[in-house]
């Protein structure tokens, strides 16, 4: 018998805005993401093939900090796992648009198991973004 084909699952996310305007041109131009479905209160965006879903929260919602391989990060945050010329392209594009680094681009876990790039910043409504692109995606889980 053989073994079924592993299927990639669409994750779904979603987060509090203070403008929905503001998010449909961050998530739409800068990031590149197209619109789905909208309402006063919500829009969809296909984030990479994945569903994230603003809502309207005038007040946003708290951020803290967590630590990760010696690092500050900010905590929640949500991003994705991408192949490394997606990684760098996004890199560049969110560079030309003069967005702001909570975390530059630059190697994590360097020489150990799971050693990858990241890169952090933060969407106009202060929700917390990070990309990575493992060296190996099979290491992406390893403990």
């Amino acid at each position: 018998m053989s073994e079924a084909p592993r299927r990639i699952t669409q994750f779904h996310l979603a987060f509090p805005v203070r403008d929905l305007d503001e998010a449909r041109h961050f998530y739409g131009e800068v990031i590149g993401c197209p619109q789905g479905r909208t309402d006063v209160s919500y829009q969809d965006f296909d984030f990479f093939g994945h569903h994230l879903v603003a809502h309207i929260a005038p007040d946003g919602a708290p951020l803290q900090t967590g630590r990760f391989d010696g690092e500050a990060v900010p905590v929640p945050h949500f991003g994705m796992n991408l192949d490394r010329q997606s990684w760098e392209t996004l890199a560049q594009r969110v560079k030309t648009a003069g967005v702001q680094f909570a975390e530059e681009p630059h190697l994590r876990l360097k020489g150990k198991p799971g050693q990858h790039v990241t890169m952090f910043f933060f969407d106009p409504s202060g929700n917390a973004l990070e990309f990575k692109s493992f060296d190996d995606p099979e290491q992406t889980f390893i403990p």
